[in-house]
């Protein structure tokens, strides 16, 4: 069986222009929307990853950062705001540290 590359990529669409179809063109407000919240959903899973691995529970978590446990849980079901400031608590709590690059 012989593959034809060139309809295989005229029949192919890049993520890009599923999410341009689907929520908007970059720079749309639906697209900036649809951004934010993959990215709180992401760091929530990823938060969530850690603790778990940690053994500890949301209110634990919550009790070493001066926090609500159901602010942890806004933040693991990426359903609200992180503001840098309590994610770096957070961060430190789990015993990770923060690396900012530049791009």
């Amino acid at each position: 069986m012989k593959i034809n590359i060139e309809k295989l990529k005229k029949e192919t669409h890049s993520v890009n222009d599923y999410l341009d179809e689907q929520y908007g063109k970059q720079g749309t407000p639906e697209r900036e929307e649809f951004s934010k919240n993959a990215l709180s959903f992401y760091y929530g899973e990823l938060i969530k990853e850690k603790r778990k691995e940690k053994h500890l529970t949301q209110q634990q978590l919550a009790d070493q950062i001066g926090k609500e446990r159901a602010y942890i849980a806004k933040i693991e079901q990426g359903k609200t705001d992180l503001q840098i400031s309590n994610f770096v608590q957070i961060i430190n709590a789990l015993g990770l540290t923060l690396q900012v690059k530049e791009s």
